[in-house]
């Protein structure tokens, strides 16, 4: 088992996560954060910091997309280590249904 990162992250990006994951697994692009599931060491304590709600065990049906998605980007977006800032209007994008297929960008993140 590992966790991954839903579109539930795009635009948000809170980053909280980022802090309590021991083994520094998150990776960083534009708009979202994903976890490498080769480095995810399934403690779970990332899960309950996302204000989101994008963080998911791969254990939970239908998540096939994302498993493919995290492992896919997290060897192109730079490892992320510490918490950076969140986008300004992160909070009015937390609840927006379909993020994915209107706000996902490819490009990477700025990284550490």
């Amino acid at each position: 088992m590992t966790y991954v990162v839903i579109d539930a992250c795009i635009k948000c990006k809170y980053m909280d996560c980022i802090e309590v994951c021991p083994v520094d697994c998150f990776y960083e692009g534009e708009n979202m954060l994903v976890i490498n599931p080769n480095e995810c060491i399934d403690c779970g304590v990332c899960e309950p910091e996302c204000p989101a709600e994008a963080i998911l065990p791969d254990t939970e049906s239908n998540l096939e997309k994302w498993v493919e998605l995290n492992a896919d980007y997290s060897e192109k977006w730079p490892n992320i280590t510490a918490k950076g800032e969140s986008p300004a209007d992160a909070d009015e994008f937390k609840d927006v249904e379909g993020k994915f297929a209107k706000f996902f960008s490819e490009a990477p993140g700025k990284g550490d």
